[in-house]
């Protein structure tokens, strides 16, 4: 098994951590180095691992580094570590919005860097992430990194680097979607008359109960749409007033600003 150390202790590093070891991954062959030294025990105490406070230190053994830092702190953070990555370890970042270049400027232009896009349900194990490779991995060194991220939830490549963008546009910021959506429905729900309580279970478990749905059957949207309407009836008479409103068009100029705003982060960290 290869040596994974993370840069930096926050969530995403724990629930990654956690759902590793939980898939197979052995905690000998994890680290965290992290400056904070109540962020050290906490990950040491919880996890089982072996943590530094010395970045350098800790890559310099690795097989593969995962930055889970904050994005406007990160050059700062890899700068340093370029001498100790003279190994060529895998580098995985999973700081949104940082380009393969400006990494590669940081750390050295021959690593071979994985950029990964997870998103906030990984912390219940059921996240959704994109990867991108900056070269050709060996089949082991792409089976490791994918069993990674699985061990949070589905996990998938794409061919082009611009694509990540494509996917904080959907599934990097997309949570937060259906959390408006929540909002929306669990306060018309108490206008309606139901109570609180009851307005957000309804709303949770039907979400819940769409999502395992969708996932179980080799029917597409449109076709399970289509199942619960019945002609003439409520659910019609719903979607007929969102069609209306033109709420595919909302959805479609929503997510391409997600998409135009994850380009100019793109942009502002390769000048």
């Amino acid at each position: 098994m290869s040596k994974i150390v993370f840069i930096g202790g926050g969530n995403m590093a724990s629930c990654l951590i956690g759902g590793m070891l939980a898939n197979g991954f052995s905690k000998q062959d994890i680290m965290v180095s992290e400056p904070n030294k109540a962020s050290r025990q906490r990950m040491a105490s919880t996890y089982g691992i072996s943590t530094a406070a010395d970045n350098n230190l800790a890559v310099s053994q690795a097989d593969i580094v995962v930055l889970a830092v904050k994005p406007q702190v990160l050059g700062a953070v890899v700068s340093p570590l370029a001498l100790a990555l003279d190994h060529k370890p895998i580098v995985v970042s999973i700081a949104a919005g940082i380009p393969v270049n400006a990494l590669q400027n940081w750390m050295g232009n021959d690593l071979k860097i994985v950029r990964a896009m997870p998103n906030t349900p990984a912390m219940v194990k059921t996240g959704a992430t994109g990867l991108f490779a900056s070269q050709t991995l060996s089949a082991d060194q792409q089976s490791v990194i994918e069993k990674m991220f699985r061990a949070v939830g589905y996990a998938c490549w794409v061919d082009k680097e611009a694509q990540i963008d494509a996917v904080t546009a959907v599934s990097g910021s997309g949570p937060a979607y259906f959390f408006l959506i929540y909002e929306a429905m669990q306060k018309v729900a108490q206008e309606l008359g139901l109570d609180s309580t009851t307005s957000s279970q309804l709303t949770l478990h039907t979400a819940l109960g769409a999502a395992r749905l969708a996932l179980a059957s080799d029917k597409d949207p449109c076709a399970l749409r289509k199942q619960v309407t019945s002609p003439g009836g409520t659910t019609q008479a719903a979607i007929e007033s969102f069609q209306v409103q033109g709420l595919e068009d909302v959805f479609r100029t929503a997510m391409t600003s997600a998409l135009d705003r994850a380009k100019e982060m793109s942009n502002e960290f390769s000048d």
